[in-house]
């Protein structure tokens, strides 16, 4: 009987293919303990190219909101402009102010009624000389300013008042003598026209009626007695102007 000495020396199938990967599997294995070793000693991870790209994608987006330069979802599509509000806002308390400051100059003065004046006897109101004077005299006398008269106002008349109205200053035209007016009457020179004041002392009456006696009609300014001097010097003014001067004729004495 022989021996067959190449089977001493053979290998069993898969001993050496088993084997040989274990050992490689050994040594990588090693080898990445190392280099994770080294890396821990380094303070340094070395991550894949894509882990990479996607943390720097996220990196940016976290500083964009942050910084707030990046449009939120959240955000209006349309801003309003902070000047066009200001005004919307302003506007209506505007319109509010300029009512009430209409209303207060409204109560301040408010508007004034015609003035009616009571018909007396004028013969000669329609005359020339009165015809003369009535264009002449001044729309405004000191604080008095022209009245409007209801119609038919007397002929003859012109009347002004106070912005808040009260009592009137009237003047009449073309009036006959005065029956107080006498020879005994004492006369005040106002701006060369010759005036004679009569006053009813028993009334209390807070007016009085100069009469011009030294025109060829008569005229009779009725005013309150706190309207000052100035009425009286402007229609004097006015009178002189427009009608001459004639000699007295006064009424005689009483009995």
């Amino acid at each position: 009987m022989s021996t067959d000495t190449h089977g001493s020396d053979a290998t069993e199938p898969g001993t050496v293919d088993i084997a040989k990967p274990a050992a490689d599997a050994s040594d990588s294995a090693a080898a990445d303990t190392r280099a994770a070793a080294e890396e821990s000693k380094s303070g340094t991870t070395t991550e894949p190219a894509n882990s990479a790209g996607s943390g720097a994608q996220a990196a940016a987006a976290g500083a964009e909101k942050s910084t707030g330069t990046g449009e939120s979802d959240d955000e209006p599509a349309e801003r309003r402009s902070p000047a066009l509000i200001a005004t919307a806002v302003a506007l209506p308390i505007a319109l509010v102010a300029g009512v009430l400051v209409m209303g207060v100059l409204a109560n301040r003065h408010p508007a004034r009624e015609p003035l009616v004046l009571g018909a007396v006897q004028a013969p000669a109101a329609a005359g020339p000389l009165c015809s003369a004077l009535l264009p002449a005299l001044p729309e405004k006398l000191g604080d008095y300013t022209n009245s409007e008269l209801v119609q038919p106002a007397p002929v003859g008349a012109k009347a002004w008042q106070l912005s808040d109205g009260g009592d009137a200053i009237v003047l009449r035209c073309g009036l006959d003598r005065p029956l107080e007016f006498n020879r005994a009457s004492p006369l005040q020179v106002v701006n060369g026209v010759n005036w004679f004041d009569v006053r009813d002392q028993t009334s209390g009456a807070a007016s009085g009626t100069y009469w011009a006696v030294d025109r060829g009609t008569y005229i009779a300014l009725t005013m309150p007695d706190n309207a000052g001097p100035t009425p009286l010097q402007e229609i004097s003014d006015a009178v002189s102007k427009a009608m001459p001067q004639q000699a007295l004729d006064p009424g005689p004495l009483p009995n």
